[in-house]
Order: structure tokens, then sequence, then C-alpha cells
């Protein structure tokens, strides 16, 4: 599962990183983004790469109730193809969601010990999105988002036992192509990313609470 993540990067080095055409707008500094929240996305339309900001947590165009999304923050790797909820967002509504960091809780006597991955570098990387429109009988229209997890690598198994898609660059452009894909092209992007590319350490469980969005939530402990 991924319930929290980081996206700290100012608006020019993400605009460069992901080739957008336009820079993300009041994006960041974001240290402790929850579900329900605004993130930041990049949809698999047509022509030049524009961020967007979408609610995370998928709503189905189908749903009675847009609660419904509160539950919806992540779509398993495993299933993804075959879950009325995501499988035709699988093929036609792709998208990158933004981000440099995410937070696990380790099981530890005691308790839980939240824990900031992220990569060595530190650049900022894209998680593997699915979108979605919604609109309620009220005419209130929901654009909404959820991110893939798998299995986790050799770093994180010790911590948790998934972790969120990262898409290597060679993979985020048949993900974000505009047209309809088969479960067969894209599910072998969906795997875990090289341990040896990324680290973690120990936070303050100040992050515990998602109405903390400060910069000592990502700091060592």
């Amino acid at each position: 599962m991924c319930g929290r993540f980081s996206l700290t990067a100012d608006a020019d080095t993400l605009q460069a990183v992901f080739n957008l055409e336009t820079a993300p707008v009041s994006c960041g500094p974001r240290y402790n983004i929850a579900p329900t929240q605004p993130v930041a996305v990049v949809l698999n339309r047509e022509g030049s790469r524009r961020p967007d900001a979408f609610r995370w947590g998928l709503v189905p165009a189908w749903a009675k109730d847009k609660s419904i999304g509160n539950k919806m923050i992540n779509a398993r790797a495993e299933t993804v193809a075959q879950k009325p909820s995501f499988k035709r967002p699988l093929q036609k509504q792709r998208c990158l969601i933004l981000a440099d960091g995410f937070f696990e809780w380790q099981k530890i006597p005691g308790g839980k010990l939240p824990v900031y991955v992220h990569l060595k570098d530190r650049r900022p990387f894209a998680l593997a999105g699915l979108w979605e429109c919604w609109t309620s009988p009220a005419g209130e229209i929901i654009h909404s988002c959820a991110i893939i997890t798998t299995t986790p690598n050799a770093l994180l198994l010790p911590v948790h036992n998934r972790m969120p898609v990262i898409l290597p660059a060679p993979a985020i452009e048949t993900w974000l192509a505009p047209v309809e894909q088969s479960p067969a092209t894209l599910l072998p992007l969906l795997q875990p990313f090289p341990a040896e590319e990324m680290a973690f350490y120990p936070v303050s469980r100040v992050v515990n609470s998602p109405a903390n969005d400060v910069a000592a939530c990502i700091r060592p402990a």
C-alpha cells in the first residue's frame, strides 16, 4: 500500500524532468500528501504533456457516491486488469502521479516506525497511476486518480509487503501513449523499481497525522 507521499521539488525542476509543456501550478512543496487531497498528475492525452491536479482516491464513473474514492487510493498490479473499477482506466486512462518520496510504516517491537523512501539521487519520479472522471446526479464533476502498487524490492521487503510502481523513463512513453492499450503491453511495466537506486531512513511520527504537512515529516529522525 502507498498511503502518503511527498512532492517537494520546485515547479521548474518538475517541468524539466518530466518534459512538461507548462510548470505545475501550486504543486509544492508538499511534505505529507494524503488521500482525498489534490495531487499533481500528467494524463495520457493527445498533444504536449500538461500537468493537472486530481483528487487522490479514484471514483469510478459508475459509482453512486464519491465517498467510494476514499478507499480506492491504490490498485494492485496483480489484479488491476481484472477489477471492474480499474480495468477500463488501465486500458484507456493512465497517468503519471508526480512524487519525490513516499512513506511506509515498518513494524517494530512496540509499534510502527515511519520511514521515508526516496531515490538515491533525490530526483523526482513518476508513479504509475490511473485516472477517472465522475459526475454526480447533481452535476458535480470530480477528476480522481489511484496509484498502482506492486511487490516490494529487496530494499523494502523488510519494511512493507507493497510498494508503489515507479516508472523508469523508457516505460513512461508507453504508459502515456494516448491510445487504448492491452494489459499484455502494460502489465510488464508494473515492476518493483531497482533496489540499488533507492534508499530510506526513519522519520518523526509527526508524519502520522495528515494534518502535518511540514518539512519535519521528511527529516531524518
